[in-house]
């Protein structure tokens, strides 16, 4: 509560952006990974796809990545989706292989793709719903040099996939930003976008929080709650960490800054009663 109380208190100028996504042409239809395939003794070393994604695993846990390259792809052409998700994520991260973002999506695709309520197995629920939405993400903004131009609508209907059948943090905040940038055939609407942000932001998702904070902060396109706002707002800041969420923090001090003594202490009182609550 020390920490919270501190950056709470604190007030230093700062200024952020948002990035509105765009339209250009639709997607061309997924045609499965590229035949990477590892070579045929994986069938005399691995007795089943299954045991060659175990093998994999057992690679990354003594940090050998690299080594573990052949035995999930064998794993992931054996339609195993741990396999697979692994590799879009070395591809899209350039972890123990080059960075190729279309390698990446095709791999999540395929596991979008391979996807039925049925029969889906729930223990791999956050596999299922992170590929949603990396395909979400990869839809969005299009691939450069590769087939895959941005197609907002179909990325929409990832995030919508995602936020509502998985009830994925990542995706209902894609989602709200969609809404927010009246992207993908939508109105503008700062209403919808904060009833998203609101679910991801209750699971402690860190960007949620800061936008959700800033929208009641402003009080754009809906009611004023400032006090609330510096509420998620700090909690936002207090979770921020790394590069990529600076602006975060510079959200969290160009609202306080804004703020008078009343909002910061009303914002205390919030605060309080929402980790008395968490707890």
């Amino acid at each position: 509560m020390v920490a919270f109380r501190r950056i709470l208190m604190a007030s230093v100028v700062g200024a952020t952006c948002l990035v509105s996504a765009g339209r250009v042409a639709p997607a061309l239809a997924f045609d499965g990974p590229e035949k990477d395939a590892p070579a045929g003794q994986m069938l005399d070393m691995f007795k089943d796809p299954h045991q060659a994604l175990q093998a994999a695993l057992e690679s990354f846990r003594a940090g050998n990545p690299a080594s573990s390259v052949e035995a999930l792809k064998y794993a992931a052409a054996g339609g195993e989706s741990l396999a697979q998700w692994k590799l879009g994520k070395m591809y899209a991260d350039g972890d123990g292989v080059p960075r190729d973002d279309f390698k990446a999506y095709q791999y999540f695709q395929a596991i979008v793709d391979s996807y039925d309520e049925d029969t889906a197995n729930w223990r791999e629920k956050s596999v299922v719903a992170s590929a949603f939405v990396a395909v979400g993400v990869f839809e969005l903004n299009g691939i450069p040099g590769s087939r895959l131009h941005p197609d907002p609508d179909d990325a929409m209907r990832m995030f919508l996939y995602a936020a509502t059948n998985f009830s994925d943090s990542n995706a209902q905040y894609n989602l709200a930003r969609l809404y927010m940038d009246g992207a993908a055939g939508l109105a503008k609407d700062n209403r919808q976008a904060a009833r998203w942000l609101n679910l991801a932001a209750e699971k402690g998702h860190i960007e949620s929080q800061a936008l959700l904070g800033h929208l009641l902060f402003a009080g754009e396109g809906m009611q004023r709650q400032r006090a609330r706002g510096l509420m998620w707002l700090t909690l936002a800041r207090e979770g921020a960490n790394g590069k990529a969420q600076d602006w975060v923090k510079t959200l969290y001090d160009q609202d306080m800054k804004a703020a008078n003594d009343g909002d910061r202490q009303v914002a205390l009182v919030y605060l309080e009663e929402h980790l008395k609550k968490r707890n």
